[in-house]
């Protein structure tokens, strides 16, 4: 039986594999197994006292609630909660060094679909018509149409990867001057300028909804970007404007062709979500790798999920070299607190059953592994919730940690291809963008062989290093950003609808 312990300091290791009471530890002499403990989960490796400190990743993650011996069980019921680091305390480090010994990439361009610059900076990983919608009632129609447009339309576009629609469920029945609204409003304006849809804007309102057409298309508001369903005659009309005017558009969007594109037309979303501990060591760590690589040659890539990294964010500030970006972090995770707040719930509501399942006991060792996926480079900028990124580098996008809010948000910011970790499985996608998959262990992998599209498991078992792993993981993303390989989500269809981060009132 092998443990994985992250730091010298750390006085706890979790398990590669399930033990049973003792179990005697082949790479830590003299130590033997209390209890059954579960796969990832915690073994002190000496006795800790009631309220002394449980350090695992060399941080505190609680206080433990009672004496533990040597090769105890330490799980969601063993802890105290340490106080967040406080928010007054960050400061920019402008003399923060970026490590030396990242690997080179292998290429330096991407076969992308070039934009005009006025529509997005960033070159696209697909070719996609998408609908958008300024309220949620017009989806039924738009559905409806889409089906119809991919049986007799597609066909004839055949370099167009598919026809999707924005399904959101904001629009209506909503506070739309409320102070949080331009949230959601924000995020679906920056939506329309996805580097994935090439230009070609075109939008079904119904035609009495709050989110008024002119409030969403702003510039874009013209007869030839939009279908108004009460204008229309009966069902058959509707479908009709809607299937001709997506004619003009694909017409348009079949003349793209992939042509190589610089490394700095590229933007890459990572998230991570059904997380377990061994996300922080398997996982994220070979997803931040592949972060640094793309980096350094010039891609941008952002991470998210702000109360995940709430009990980490020192370690963020720690690589933010200018005053105003790390007064922008700070700004974001106070929102979040006290958004958090007024609802009556605080970072203790996290993690969930399925992450303590997966041996994470508390926010800090969750955040902890969270962090892990950003690498180790300077963070160039902070990002509002949907906000389009100014700047190129490593970033942090301001989001929740729901998967389905997070990744919606960062398809906002324009995030052309995501890199999503689990370690408890999730079947997660997106239609907009390609998902590429990996899972933090084995067993996962061989259940879901088909969903999973990287496996960072041998890791853990067979000592492959973080380096050559992600530079695998790095090698996958510019294969599938080139269309040279579909995900699994991308090939079965697995997308889920679209969540806006709203914190407005609904009416």
């Amino acid at each position: 039986m092998k443990v994985i312990q992250l730091t010298p300091q750390d006085n706890v290791a979790v398990l590669v594999e399930p033990g049973k009471k003792g179990d005697t530890v082949d790479n830590i002499p003299d130590l033997t197994l209390c209890e059954d403990i579960p796969q990832s989960h915690k073994i002190t490796l000496e006795s800790v006292k009631k309220g002394e400190p449980i350090k695992r990743y060399g941080v505190v993650l609680g206080y433990a609630l009672k004496d533990f011996p040597k090769g105890s069980w330490i799980n969601e019921n063993s802890l105290k909660l340490p106080k967040s680091p406080a928010l007054e305390s960050l400061h920019a480090n402008p003399k923060f060094k970026e490590p030396e010994n990242i690997r080179v990439v292998k290429q330096t361009t991407f076969m992308g679909f070039a934009n005009d610059p006025q529509f997005s900076e960033y070159s696209g990983t697909r070719n996609i018509l998408a609908i958008h919608t300024t309220v949620q009632c017009v989806i039924g129609i738009v559905n409806a149409a889409i089906k119809q447009i991919k049986k007799d339309l597609l066909p004839n576009y055949p370099f167009v990867d598919d026809v999707i629609v924005i399904n959101h469920q904001y629009g209506c029945g909503v506070a739309i001057n409320a102070e949080n609204a331009a949230i959601p409003i924000g995020a679906l304006r920056n939506l329309l300028h996805h580097p994935n849809f090439g230009g070609q804007v075109m939008c079904v309102s119904l035609g009495c909804e709050k989110l008024t057409p002119k409030m969403l298309l702003q510039d874009e508001f013209d007869p030839n970007n939009l279908v108004i369903l009460q204008a229309q005659h009966g069902f058959n009309g509707m479908i009709d404007a809607i299937v001709q005017m997506a004619d003009k558009k694909l017409a348009v969007l079949n003349k793209r062709r992939r042509t190589p594109q610089p490394l700095d037309k590229l933007l890459i979303g990572l998230q991570c979500g059904g997380s377990d501990a061994f996300s922080g060591v398997s996982g994220n760590t070979s997803v931040g790798y592949a972060a640094d690589m793309l980096v350094k040659a010039g891609a941008s890539v952002m991470f998210s999920e702000v109360s995940e990294v709430r009990d980490g964010v020192q370690f963020i500030a720690n690589r933010i070299t200018t005053p105003e970006t790390c007064e922008k972090f700070k700004d974001q995770v106070s929102w979040y607190d006290n958004y958090l707040a007024q609802g009556k719930v605080d970072r203790s509501a996290n993690p969930s059953p399925g992450n303590k399942a997966g041996g994470l006991s508390t926010i800090v060792e969750k955040s902890m592994g969270s962090i892990a996926k950003s690498g180790s480079l300077e963070i160039k900028e902070v990002l509002t919730p949907g906000e389009i990124p100014s700047k190129h580098g490593m970033i942090f996008a301001a989001t929740p940690a729901s998967d389905l809010v997070c990744g919606t948000m960062q398809m906002c910011s324009g995030a052309t291809l995501q890199v999503f970790v689990t370690g408890r499985g999730t079947p997660y996608g997106l239609a907009a963008l390609p998902v590429l998959k990996l899972c933090t262990r084995n067993e996962l992998k061989e259940k879901w062989h088909d969903v999973i599209d990287i496996n960072t498991g041998s890791v853990l078992t067979d000592g492959t290093s973080i380096e050559d792993m992600g530079e695998f993981v790095c090698d996958t993303i510019l294969r599938v950003a080139s269309g040279e390989q579909k995900p699994f989500t991308e090939q079965y269809g697995i997308y889920n609808d679209i969540c806006l981060f709203n914190p407005t009132p609904n009416t």
